[in-house]
């Protein structure tokens, strides 16, 4: 049976993915984007190709845009059986020792205020759905425990803001599914790995396709699975 998801940040990248990949499975899909010019176009290539993709405006940053949305997607389907929070952003690289305020509040933002502000706006709907399931795009650098191992291959990444904005963003996973569980929410992080994105970089090995992957898997399982879980393709990651 068809199932109503929300992407954020679906107008690229592995974002984009996870909207094609649920609506291959049948799913109606809300692509939400900021940009409008550009989540509309792609919205409707989706569905000029049989896909049930439908552009929504959503900005993290900016809380009237997140509730604007909400009642759109309830005057048109009612409820949401999934929220996909993937937007996020890196803006510098920059270590614990120089980054700059401002950086790290631009980076918390989006990574964290916004998708826990998305998250709150969504409640409802979710509530109203069947699957109720919540998947935060996080990444292995926000594990505190692989940052610790010498041995880890990216132990020598260590942009402060993107990083720490990750980490919160895995605690706001684990509470929320304490929180949620006895309603029968299933709410857990994924890293979708090393992906060829534009935060990402050409150099990385991975395809938005296989980043896009975990994020599907979590939101297309049945309500028994876990929840509280950080997520990567084969396996677990300790936070």
């Amino acid at each position: 049976m068809s199932k109503v998801f929300l992407v954020t940040g679906g107008n690229k990248g592995i974002g984009k993915e996870i909207v094609k990949q649920l609506g291959l499975h049948g799913h109606t899909v809300y692509l939400g984007a900021r940009n409008v010019e550009e989540g509309r176009n792609i919205a409707e290539a989706f569905e000029a190709s049989g896909l049930d993709v439908r552009f929504v405006y959503i900005d993290l940053t900016d809380v009237n845009s997140q509730k604007e949305a909400a009642d759109h997607i309830k005057s048109k389907s009612g409820l949401l059986d999934g929220l996909i929070n993937n937007a996020g952003m890196i803006n510098d690289f920059d270590l614990a020792s120089s980054v700059s305020l401002e950086s790290l509040r631009e980076t918390f933002e989006t990574n964290y205020f916004g998708t826990v502000m998305v998250t709150q706006n969504m409640l409802s709907l979710l509530r109203a759905g069947e699957r109720k399931v919540i998947v935060n795009v996080s990444t292995g650098l926000g594990s505190m425990a692989m940052h610790g191992d010498p041995s880890w291959p990216f132990h020598g990444t260590n942009p402060l803001a993107y990083n720490s904005s990750k980490a919160a963003l895995n605690m706001f996973t684990v509470l929320l599914a304490k929180e949620l569980r006895a309603e029968g929410f299933r709410v857990n992080s994924v890293s979708p790995g090393w992906i060829a994105t534009d935060l990402g970089g050409e150099q990385a090995p991975g395809t938005p396709e296989e980043g896009a992957a975990i994020a599907v898997e979590c939101a297309l399982e049945g309500n028994d699975s876990q929840t509280g879980l950080f997520r990567t393709t084969g396996g677990t990651i300790p936070w």
